[in-house]
């Protein structure tokens, strides 16, 4: 009976994995429709780069920078996002200039800059490696972005960075990848709802159907 049972798990586990990676073409195909709000985390960085603080905005050498690895990640979302004819309207992120830079590879076109998505953790090493999800004004303030509703026929993309997202989302979002984005459903009334979570490979595996 025991081994009837860890079978049948197997088999639910199984089917609930497949079930789980079915869900991102489904959501990708239904963004073309508009209404969501995609909170992305920047892509990649250069690591040995530091943050200097309090943030000097306008000092690209006081600030960690997105790694040609990065950039080449936000090029291919953005030319996914191309392809497959997904309506961008708004455009927000973060002041500091990985995200602006992430942003505007992504979107392919300008951004807004807004410090409810600058990064809570203030250049702090311990709140960037061990988001906790404490600070609830940040993850109001963004949370404030996401229960938006987009212009009819598009949708919102901020651009964040890990610790905003485990702010609005609750610590079991701090394990977002670096260009993974959270993509919300606006309601008619009342706060947006998680319609799922899109990573790099989901992107470029639709775009390449």
């Amino acid at each position: 009976m025991n081994v009837l049972c860890r079978l049948a798990f197997v088999i639910l586990l199984c089917g609930s994995t497949q079930a789980t990676a079915a869900a991102s073409p489904e959501l990708i195909a239904s963004l073309k429709q508009g209404g969501y709000v995609l909170v992305f985390r920047h892509t990649a960085t250069d690591d040995s780069q530091k943050d200097v603080y309090p943030f000097k905005f306008d000092d690209m050498s006081a600030q960690r920078q997105l790694s040609e690895k990065g950039r080449d990640m936000a090029r291919q979302i953005g030319a996914a996002i191309k392809e497959l004819a997904i309506p961008i309207g708004e455009v927000y992120t973060s002041r500091l200039n990985r995200a602006i830079e992430a942003g505007r590879l992504i979107s392919g076109r300008e951004v807004k800059p807004v410090d409810a998505l600058t990064d809570s953790s203030n250049a702090s090493a311990s709140g960037m490696a061990n988001p906790t999800g404490a600070n609830a004004k940040a993850g109001q303030a963004v949370r404030q972005f996401v229960d938006a509703p987009p212009k009819a026929g598009t949708n919102t993309f901020l651009v964040t960075h890990k610790t905003n997202i485990a702010d609005a989302f609750g610590k079991d979002a701090g394990d977002v990848q670096e260009g993974e984005a959270f993509v919300y459903k606006a309601g008619s009334s009342g706060p947006a709802t998680l319609a799922g979570r899109i990573k790099l490979a989901d992107w470029t595996a639709k775009a390449d159907k």
